[in-house]
């Protein structure tokens, strides 16, 4: 692609009031929300596009779930470590690259954005679960007695929430049953 049709790319994606072309070859895309950044390298071969998605302060519990997600989840983009800042990262060979995989690329970082740690986060959680059944099974337990431990322990007030309503407590069994549910036969 050539600068002009990146910087049509990102008028087409944007409007040309939040898309400024900072230096030959870089642009900036500010909105209220986010900041995207698109580099072309100084011999124009690879394109960069870099958007910062969390510090790495609320990211540090959960970079094995970045991690796993740049395997299975990103696609064409990935997460990345940079100066303390997690960032959602695209980079494509410049003269290979035609106008709807950058748009593609560059909605998909939007998303990484917008959903923050929210998918790492449920990441993290299924794999808390997928322990759980693992180690019901090697005790012996089915799914029902399973269940029933954990309904004790909220009985208990071991898992319960500080001032927790009991709808709310029978919304969050429901949420531990369903997830036990459909995970148990695949653990």
């Amino acid at each position: 692609m050539t600068p002009e049709e990146i910087a049509g790319t990102l008028t087409e994606l944007f409007s040309t009031s939040v898309v400024d072309a900072v230096a030959p070859g870089s642009w900036q895309v500010d909105t209220p929300t986010f900041r995207l950044l698109v580099l072309l390298s100084e011999d124009n071969i690879w394109l960069r596009v870099l958007l910062p998605i969390l510090p790495i302060q609320q990211a540090q519990p959960f970079l094995e779930q970045f991690l796993e997600a740049n395997f299975d989840d990103t696609q064409e983009v990935r997460y990345a470590l940079y100066e303390r800042v997690i960032w959602g990262v695209f980079q494509h060979h410049n003269e290979t690259l035609v106008s709807a995989d950058l748009s593609n690329a560059i909605n998909r970082l939007i998303s990484l954005h917008q959903a923050g740690l929210d998918n790492v986060f449920n990441r993290l959680i299924e794999s808390r679960i997928r322990q759980i059944i693992q180690a019901a099974k090697q005790q012996g337990q089915s799914l029902q007695a399973t269940m029933q431990s954990l309904e004790r322990f909220y009985a208990e007030g071991m898992m319960d929430e500080i001032n927790q309503t009991s709808q709310g407590r029978e919304e969050v069994l429901a949420a531990w049953r369903h997830q036990l549910e459909r995970l148990w036969n695949e653990g």
